[in-house]
């Protein structure tokens, strides 16, 4: 059977009810939610054997997160548990012209106070078909990022393939520090995955023809910064996310791949967002999936396009459908009738 493993930060999520904004809230909804963890829990939703790798406190709420994590089957066992806090993310969910906005509070978490040798990922990669990171990961320290080095030397030492997902978070770091730390990172990748702004924020690639603010995305921008992304560092793949920002509650979503020379665009969904975090966690859950699954191409960012189509319909980070579910919007079933 095929096993991931994915590391990085899982936070306690803290959102006001509905689309209150912070200064109307008198509670907060609590959850949980990161980049790598939400792409564990998607694995094991679709029936993968993946295993989120951190760093977390041993208290009540360190240990709420694992419960978490292993409701949906996620395997929790190289967890190391240690450090004072979880880190916690803010969400104001946006809608109509109004943005969303995330108000971060994860300095000194356990995870950005973790180092090398909490980990051993000798251990850790025994019998490991892929391993996941983002470009969240490396941006909260140093020792973060030297973590993440050795995780990929040693993924790379095995023959195991690498994911990154680039994830440039302006609230982290600099674009400076980000594309001299990354751009490290990626001789250890194989498949790199972007969404629109990414290559741009952090390796100065820019897609022509492209107006993130107006939303208005060219594919014809987009497939120079695939290639100009696999010629510079070597990627077996590229696949980016392609989203054209009506308003905050209306998208168009789709995606392309780049591989093997030819590029391979899904089909494109209109999509009335209930919850948009975590969408590009979803989309490389099901990149990984079909690539593990052996499926085509075409096959394979069709089904990564319409597992993140529907999880911008699920309240939370994490991405709660099955396989058979993505399967049946990706074979063109999108009228959202009643199941019965």
């Amino acid at each position: 059977m095929e096993r991931v493993v994915t590391f990085g930060e899982i936070m306690l999520r803290l959102a006001p009810e509905g689309y209150c904004r912070f200064v109307q809230a008198h509670s907060l909804g609590a959850g949980f939610g990161g980049a790598e963890a939400n792409v564990a829990v998607s694995l094991a939703n679709f029936g993968i054997d993946a295993a989120f790798v951190t760093k977390l406190p041993g208290h009540e709420i360190g240990q709420a997160a694992v419960n978490r994590l292993r409701e949906f089957g996620a395997d929790t066992s190289r967890i190391v548990r240690g450090g004072s806090r979880v880190g916690i993310y803010f969400l104001e969910k946006g809608a109509s012209q109004r943005p969303s906005k995330v108000i971060y509070d994860r300095a000194h978490s356990a995870i950005a106070e973790a180092v090398p040798g909490d980990f051993d990922w000798k251990a850790i990669m025994e019998g490991v078909s892929w391993f996941h990171f983002t470009g969240i990961t490396p941006a909260l320290g140093d020792s973060a990022a030297a973590i993440c080095a050795g995780a990929c030397r040693e993924a790379a030492t095995r023959g195991i393939t690498v994911s990154c997902d680039i994830n440039y978070r302006k609230n982290l770091w600099t674009r400076e520090k980000a594309g001299e730390v990354m751009g490290r990172l990626m001789e250890h990748v194989d498949v790199c995955i972007a969404n629109e702004e990414d290559a741009a924020d952090v390796f100065g690639i820019h897609a022509e023809g492209t107006d993130i603010t107006g939303g208005k995305i060219s594919r014809e921008g987009y497939r120079g910064v695939a290639k100009a992304l696999a010629e510079r560092f070597g990627f077996k793949k590229v696949a980016i996310t392609l989203r054209e920002s009506v308003t905050a509650s209306d998208n168009n979503w789709g995606a392309m791949l780049y591989e093997g020379g030819a590029f391979w665009f899904s089909r494109e969904y209109p999509v009335h967002i209930v919850d948009r975090v975590g969408g590009g966690d979803s989309f490389c859950a099901g990149l990984i999936y079909g690539s593990l699954k052996s499926l085509g191409p075409r096959e394979t960012v069709e089904f990564a396009a319409a597992a993140s189509c529907l999880k911008h319909s699920i309240e939370g980070d994490f991405n709660h459908v099955s396989a058979d579910e993505v399967r049946k919007l990706a074979a063109g079933d999108a009228s959202g009738r009643v199941q019965r």
